[in-house]
């Protein structure tokens, strides 16, 4: 955990930014696999742990902005639970170390909320994203089930973004601790690259660093021949010469901070003239992009600016023609890059997308776009110092999507689909770096010298 003084600070600038009521925060419980006492590995809400850092299940904390109280919902470890995982510190002891004093047994929770109720007083909740938890809030405010989520506080939702959205210097320090393990995992699997072995020995690889850390993944990770697949997690595919292994991974510290990396890289460790084309490109998007970075500059203006710099190296192949300018304006480049360049990392992987991505990355200044690929740029309104975001682009060839394009002549004036036809075979090529917006620019985050990402780094490695 962090000082007490941290998550007192937090919850104060939160109290002021909420004008009456009581802010609800139920903690995680445990998930069982397949039966009661075989449990997932345990992972604490992460708004409850921005708020008050305590890492256990069965908690629900509640901050009354009107008579400035905060009350710790919870129980003590009863002799079984000794048994089976051991003494516990008293939970009294525990929430003292995130600054808070009073605490109540779990079962006087419904009073104290039906009380509240009783004397309408407004109850602010964020959306829950568990069962478990939708059936709580159900119970303890006496509404439906399906009730629960369209209930969520708007005020709330949008305090708790403001305040997580900028990253502290404690914060930032774990994110890089997270991202110096990620690096070792990489260097350490980078080498076995190699014609034959499956993706699952590379992804083993990668886990047994993490893992020897004390630290573990913080998402499923993507190691895949078949880049051109987003969020494929699967990994029985063997490695074959001519493919790129699309590596997107990133561990989570100890206090539960995310990094999100991702690399590509030759299978046999040396690109091929095709591969060094379609990479540098991607790279250059990359390189670009973070360039751009700095506060109060439009991210939606940093994508389109690395579709742009991307476009224009498929021009140089013949992969795209014409007026360029128009063809990113319309949506043409979306063939190759339909996905956003990137998004918030902190606590969450894709930070606080849980709470809602349109109050994440839009506002007043910005609306979602419709257009296909656009639409899904997570963030687009303007970068503040604190602000850490990954930066993503990437290049791919989904035979569907252009069989679909192809059947309906789509922006036949900007893309050469014969050409295209000969790249069907390549999958897809993604370079991911996370980066902190600062005052006067940005800084990309990690141990430097970084992960290897130029051409002749990665062919160094083998």
């Amino acid at each position: 955990m962090f000082k007490p003084e941290v998550y007192q600070a937090r919850r104060r600038k939160l109290r002021k930014m909420i004008k009456t009521g009581i802010c609800l925060f139920p903690g995680n419980d445990d998930s069982p696999m397949n039966y009661q006492a075989n449990d997932y590995p345990f992972r604490q809400d992460s708004s409850f742990l921005y708020f008050f850092g305590l890492d256990s299940p069965g908690l629900v904390v509640v901050l009354d902005v009107d008579e400035g109280k905060e009350i710790v919902f919870g129980d003590d470890v009863t002799l079984e639970d000794i048994i089976w995982v051991g003494p516990q510190p008293p939970l009294k002891e525990r929430a003292k170390a995130a600054g808070l004093k009073l605490v109540k047994p779990s079962a006087s929770l419904t009073d104290y909320l039906a009380e509240a109720t009783s004397r309408g007083r407004q109850i602010h909740y964020l959306p829950p994203y568990r069962g478990e938890t939708i059936l709580k809030l159900s119970s303890w405010l006496k509404i439906a089930p399906e009730q629960v989520k369209p209930g969520a506080s708007i005020e709330l939702i949008k305090a708790v973004i403001s305040l997580r959205s900028i990253k502290s210097q404690e914060e930032v320090a774990e994110i890089e601790k997270a991202l110096k393990v990620t690096k070792e995992s990489y260097l350490t699997a980078i080498p076995e690259i190699r014609p034959g072995a499956r993706e699952q020995e590379i992804l083993a690889l990668m886990e047994l660093v993490i893992r020897a850390n004390g630290l573990s993944f913080a998402f499923p990770p993507i190691i895949t021949i078949n880049g051109q697949i987003f969020h494929k997690t699967s990994y029985g595919d063997k490695l074959q010469k001519g493919r790129f292994l699309v590596m997107d991974t990133g561990a989570e510290s100890q206090l539960h901070y995310a990094c999100d990396i991702t690399r590509s890289v030759p299978v046999g460790g040396r690109f091929n003239q095709r591969q060094k084309d379609i990479y540098s490109i991607v790279l250059k998007g990359q390189e670009e992009a973070i360039k751009s970075m700095a506060p109060g500059v439009m991210f939606k203006d940093i994508h389109l600016k690395a579709a742009r710099v991307m476009a224009e190296g498929l021009k140089s192949l013949g992969l795209m023609k014409g007026d360029l300018e128009e063809a990113v304006q319309q949506g043409a480049h979306a063939l190759f890059f339909p996905h956003g360049l990137g998004h918030m990392v902190g606590l969450d992987v894709h930070d606080m997308e849980n709470l809602g991505e349109d109050y994440i990355g839009y506002d007043e200044t910005v609306s979602r776009s419709q257009q296909f690929g656009l639409n899904y740029l997570r963030m687009a309104r303007a970068l503040e110092p604190g602000h850490v975001m990954t930066i993503e682009p990437g290049l791919y060839f989904i035979p569907a999507l252009y069989e679909q394009w192809k059947k309906e002549k789509k922006f036949k004036d900007f893309i050469n689909y014969d050409q295209v036809a000969k790249y069907l075979d390549f999958g897809g090529v993604r370079i991911e770096d996370d980066v902190l917006i600062t005052e006067d620019g940005h800084r990309v985050l990690g141990p430097r010298p970084g992960i290897p990402k130029k051409i002749s780094d990665i062919e160094s490695l083998f």
